[in-house]
């Protein structure tokens, strides 16, 4: 299981005073609000497939105010007073550990916790690793990425995703017809 979440990468400066425009990665955005502090690290943390970084790791950025303007959250750091200060942080990603996530209800789970997991048929048929979940407009979108490299996209909906079983390592699903 992931211990550490990825919430949102700083994409920009914002004014004069030190401020930074968060791209939010959570699906609730307002998550921010709550947040006391966060870790930065550059973004290569992300690009690996289930990875995250280990607790302690990065420079702890304690929050001192939180606001929304489009899909943007700008952020003020404590101890941040200058657009040059903020500047050493863009393109960072900005991390949290597992006990500040926001608590699942039954049947939910941490899209981090997927990534990785083996995506086997209910013939017991090994399809491939989940590599990404998309949203889209209706749903979310699993990618699979099988042996041969070709990836095949499935919908993460009840009559394709069958049974979620991460402490086993395993998302067991149905193949609707026209999938692959």
């Amino acid at each position: 299981m992931t211990e550490r979440f990825r919430v949102g990468v700083i994409s920009s400066i914002h004014g004069i005073h030190g401020e930074a425009k968060v791209y939010v990665t959570s699906d609730q955005p307002t998550r921010f609000l709550a947040l006391k502090a966060v870790r930065a690290l550059p973004e290569e943390h992300g690009t690996r497939i289930g990875a995250s970084p280990a607790p302690g790791e990065g420079t702890l950025l304690e929050l001192d105010s939180v606001r929304f303007f489009k899909d943007m959250a700008i952020c003020k750091f404590k101890g941040i007073e200058t657009p040059e200060e903020m500047r050493k942080y863009q393109g960072m990603e900005l991390w949290i550990d597992r006990s500040e996530a926001i608590p699942l209800e039954k049947d939910e789970f941490y899209i981090a916790d997927l990534l990785g997991l083996q995506v086997v048929t209910e013939e017991g048929l090994l399809l491939g690793k989940v590599e990404s979940i998309r949203p889209t407009g209706a749903n979310h979108v699993i990618g699979v990425r099988q042996k041969n490299g070709r990836e095949v996209l499935l919908p993460y909906i009840k009559d394709c995703v069958k049974e979620i079983l991460p402490e086993e390592g395993i998302i067991r699903v149905h193949l609707m017809k026209g999938l692959i």
